[in-house]
């Protein structure tokens, strides 16, 4: 696909961006500038991370773009980046936030290889919002599923690569740094919703790379203590942990079998603001969640990744401060619920 043949959306995607971008003076510079990427109509742990994100003010979102699952299978289907967009903008919505971001849907399906590609109705967006001059505060990419639409972006235009941070919740375990768990797919999800796109993130592309690979992004576990307490808060709270009780049924409805009653949830894609909004003050920096620092591996097709010395420095989280986030995460859901609550 040539490069030109995703200009002409270029003034509309300006347009979006404008509903949510605000400029900013030196003295209250946000600490990034976020675009938001995930599969909204799946695993309703984006939704929490949408609702926390949003609640925080440290970042400047962007724009917020929903994300295809897989095209058949549970929870997949032809309209998955579509239904996440909706989703998306049902949750702000609740949260009465509607109108402050802008939402689009990317693709509907993955790369089919790396030479048939097609710009996305995300991708003109995702290269303006990269290539501002005019907004303070690094570019972070928040990808909590596939990399489809910053492959898009990229492969669209390449110079976005240098100006971009991407923060992945997804991949699998690094070779001696964490273990699957058990009975793990040999694919890690998000990987696996479109390997191409990830290969060429990692293989080609200069964008710099903060990897919260399954081990890592598995250890933001939640109580159902907890997640009832939230529910019980407020109308954001009730809403988010009402799409978790959906999700449950549905699985079940669908698979014809229950699950073990555990009483916990994994909130898998909250690494984002932990990675993202909670950074130190001096010296910032997500200091007390921990990471190696190597050269970005080769990402092969099956997920696995091959040593590569001579690759750009990426950081491999190997845990994230649970604490800090699942705790900032309840603090200002419950604190947006009694504002709404309030009147």
């Amino acid at each position: 696909m040539d490069r030109r043949d995703f200009v002409s959306g270029a003034a509309a995607a300006l347009a979006l961006l404008s509903v949510s971008a605000r400029p900013v003076s030196a003295s209250a510079a946000p600490l990034a500038r976020v675009i938001c990427d995930n599969d909204f109509a799946g695993d309703p742990d984006g939704l929490f991370q949408l609702a926390q994100q949003v609640l925080s003010p440290s970042i400047d979102i962007s724009l917020i773009v929903g994300s295809h699952l897989h095209e058949a299978g549970l929870l997949g289907g032809q309209s998955t980046a579509s239904d996440g967009a909706a989703s998306a903008q049902a949750l702000l919505r609740v949260m009465r936030q509607e109108d402050r971001f802008g939402v689009l849907a990317g693709s509907e399906t993955a790369i089919e290889s790396r030479e048939e590609w097609q710009a996305s109705p995300a991708t003109a967006a995702i290269v303006a919002e990269a290539m501002r001059e005019d907004l303070a505060g690094t570019f972070l990419y928040c990808a909590g599923a596939s990399l489809t639409e910053l492959a898009l972006a990229w492969l669209a235009e390449p110079r976005i690569g240098p100006r971009t941070r991407l923060i992945w919740i997804g991949g699998n375990e690094h070779p001696g740094l964490g273990y699957p768990p058990p009975n793990a797919d040999p694919m890690e999800f998000n990987f696996g919703l479109d390997p191409v796109a990830a290969q060429v993130i990692f293989n080609e592309s200069d964008i710099e790379i903060w990897q919260v690979p399954r081990n890592a992004y598995r250890q933001l576990i939640v109580s159902a203590s907890e997640l009832a307490e939230l529910a019980a808060g407020g109308p954001i709270g009730s809403y988010l942990v009402g799409k978790l009780g959906e999700l449950h049924e549905m699985v079940e409805r669908l698979l014809q079998r229950t699950f073990p009653r555990t009483e916990t949830y994994i909130m898998g894609d909250s690494p984002l603001i932990t990675l993202s909004a909670l950074q130190t003050f001096f010296q910032t920096d997500p200091a007390s969640s921990e990471y190696v620092l190597k050269p970005t591996p080769i990402l092969n097709a099956d997920g696995t990744y091959n040593d590569n010395p001579a690759g750009r420095p990426m950081r491999a989280f190997t845990s994230i401060d649970t604490r800090l986030t699942l705790a900032d995460m309840m603090a200002k859901i419950r604190a947006a619920d009694r504002a709404l609550l309030a009147g």
